[in-house]
């Protein structure tokens, strides 16, 4: 099968090659999804888990990504709950091939039902950015009707649903980016907006929760922010400052069934918006890598067409 692969981990985005690999073999409790859709985070080719399995031994070469949109090709031994045929999303494991390849073995549990009238290019664009935004505001900072929330790099994928998430549950929310992120913050949900290029931050004033994706400086300097109780959540890196009165938390998205079948269903209803910036074909994965590049919305690999 057709995959984009990496082995040279030195070789950074360069080392990105279309390839042929074996297809992949369905394990207890896995299935095999035909990938139409994936999606991926530039940062993967930094991880540990791209180069080593869980014990730590050499998994190169290795297929990034781990955001994917298909049909069920196959069922492993044990396998419940899916049927081969049925329209699926969600994540692939961190340290397994991923999705950048016309197959992927995926754990039967970390995949949803995909509706019929969810596009596979919506569904792949969901799932870490979905999960991430769910599980940090409201697993970790708790957030509740009233609060106000602080939400960095407002416009990209895991901000962007933070913002519409946050609205919802009836937070006053402030939104931060870059200048030309402003209108579609605002769009989004966002009560106020701060330029992290010309405004301070400290404008924000105190808040209940800060959800930095961003991390450095901007992460150090927003502790200051947290008001008592509150609660500082990060994606980006473990906090070195922590709020004076308040908890920081740094965590790692976990896969969630039941939460993709909630999220799919607010974007069924117009209740969440997911960004697409770009969409290019499987060949064109490695350009889509480049660091430095400024998509407006979510870059995702169309693997197969329907």
């Amino acid at each position: 099968m057709k995959v984009i692969s990496v082995r040279d981990r030195d070789a950074g985005t360069s080392g990105l090659t279309l390839t042929d690999l074996p297809h992949p073999h369905a394990s207890e409790n896995d299935v095999i999804v035909r990938v139409h859709a994936a999606g991926f985070t530039r940062g993967e080719l930094d991880w540990p888990a791209t180069w080593s399995d869980r014990a730590g031994r050499d998994r190169t070469p290795s297929v990034p990504g781990h955001e994917v949109s298909g049909v069920v090709a196959e069922l492993g031994y044990g396998t419940t709950g899916l049927t081969v045929g049925q329209r699926v999303f969600g994540l692939t494991d961190w340290t397994r091939d991923g999705s950048l390849a016309e197959y992927v073995a995926v754990e039967a549990r970390n995949l949803a039902p995909l509706p019929a009238d969810v596009d596979h290019t919506s569904a792949a664009a969901l799932p870490i950015s979905g999960l991430t935004a769910w599980q940090g505001l409201f697993d970790h900072a708790r957030i509740a009707a009233g609060q106000s929330v602080l939400i960095h790099g407002a416009a990209g994928g895991v901000g962007s649903i933070a913002v519409q998430l946050a609205r919802e549950a009836g937070a006053h929310v402030i939104g931060t980016g870059r200048p030309a992120d402003r209108d579609t913050v605002r769009a989004l949900g966002a009560h106020a907006f701060l330029d992290l290029e010309t405004d301070s931050l400290e404008d924000a004033g105190q808040v209940d929760v800060v959800f930095d994706v961003i991390g450095g400086d901007i992460l150090d300097r927003s502790a200051a922010l947290v008001r008592a109780g509150g609660t500082l959540v990060t994606i980006a890196q473990p906090p070195s400052v922590r709020p004076e009165d308040g908890r920081a938390v740094f965590f790692v998205v976990e896969p969630d069934r039941a939460l993709l079948t909630d999220l799919v269903q607010r974007l069924r209803d117009g209740r969440l918006d997911v960004r697409i910036g770009e969409v290019r074909p499987l060949h064109e994965a490695p350009a889509a890598f480049a660091p430095g590049r400024r998509v407006r919305g979510r870059s995702i690999i169309r693997v197969a067409e329907g």
